[in-house]
C-alpha cells in the first residue's frame, strides 16, 4: 500500500494538473467546491492528508472520479493494480476500513472498492452527485444499508444496487466483521458549461465512495 506521502504527492499534482487545464485559479475551484482556499493550497502542496469528503468534494467539482485524484502513475491501456498500490482512503478506530483499488474516467466515472466494517462500526455518506448508483456484493457477514432513512439487510453472499445521490448509511450491527466489494458509477460531468462560467458546480457531495 502506497504511503500517505506518496498519496499526497498525487493527489497534489493531480489537482493541480486538472485545475490548471479547466482554467480555474484556487479561488475559483474553492468558490465551486466549497473546500478553502487555504485546504486547497496544502492539497496542492502535498502538505496535508485531507479527509475523504474534501477528496469527494474535489474531484466530484473537477468533473473526474476519486480514483484520478490519487492515481500513483499515467494510466496504461491495461492497468493492473498490486496489492501494495491499493489506496486507502478511510479507516475508523474501531479497525474499519475502505480500499479504493481501481477506478476509470471513460464516459461514466467508475470506482471499485474493498470494505471492511468492524462489528459494531458505521460510515455514513452524504448523497453522491445526481444519477450517481452504486453495486455492493457482501463477501462476508450482515450489511445494514441505510438509504433515505429506510434500513435494508444484505447477507453474506447476497448483493445489492442502490442509487446513492442519496444519503446512506453502511453499518454493521453484528458481531462479526462485514466485508464488502463495492462499484460506483457517477454520469459524466458536463465541464465545458462550468468553464465557460454559464453552469453551476456540482451538488458538494462525498461517496465511499464515503466516507467523510
Amino acid at each position: 500500500m502506497p504511503s500517505a506521502e506518496a498519496v499526497a504527492t498525487a493527489v497534489a499534482r493531480n489537482i493541480r494538473r486538472l485545475r490548471t487545464a479547466r482554467g480555474w485559479s484556487l479561488d475559483q475551484l474553492a468558490a465551486r467546491s466549497g473546500v478553502s482556499k487555504g485546504m486547497l493550497v496544502h492539497l496542492e502542496q502535498a502538505r496535508t492528508n485531507p479527509s475523504l469528503g474534501t477528496l469527494c468534494k474535489v474531484a466530484e467539482t473537477l468533473g473526474v472520479s476519486l480514483a484520478a485524484l490519487v492515481e500513483l502513475h499515467e494510466a496504461p491501456v491495461v492497468r493492473v493494480v498490486q496489492p501494495a498500490e491499493v489506496v486507502r482512503l478511510w479507516q475508523s478506530e474501531a479497525g474499519s476500513f475502505g480500499d479504493l483499488l481501481v477506478g476509470s474516467d471513460e464516459r461514466d466515472h467508475l470506482e471499485l472498492w474493498h470494505w471492511t466494517l468492524a462489528p459494531g462500526d458505521a460510515h455514513a455518506a452524504e448523497a453522491h452527485a445526481g444519477g450517481t448508483r452504486e453495486l455492493v456484493h457482501v463477501v462476508a457477514g450482515d450489511l445494514t444499508l441505510e438509504v433515505d432513512g429506510a434500513a435494508h439487510v444484505v447477507p453474506g453472499g447476497g448483493a445489492v444496487l442502490f442509487h446513492a445521490d442519496r444519503p446512506h448509511t453502511y453499518a454493521n450491527v453484528g458481531r462479526e466483521p462485514v466485508r464488502l466489494v463495492m462499484v460506483v458509477v457517477q454520469p459524466e460531468a458536463d465541464l465545458e458549461e462550468w468553464v465557460a462560467g454559464t453552469g453551476t458546480a456540482p451538488p458538494v457531495e462525498v461517496p465511499p465512495g464515503t466516507p467523510p
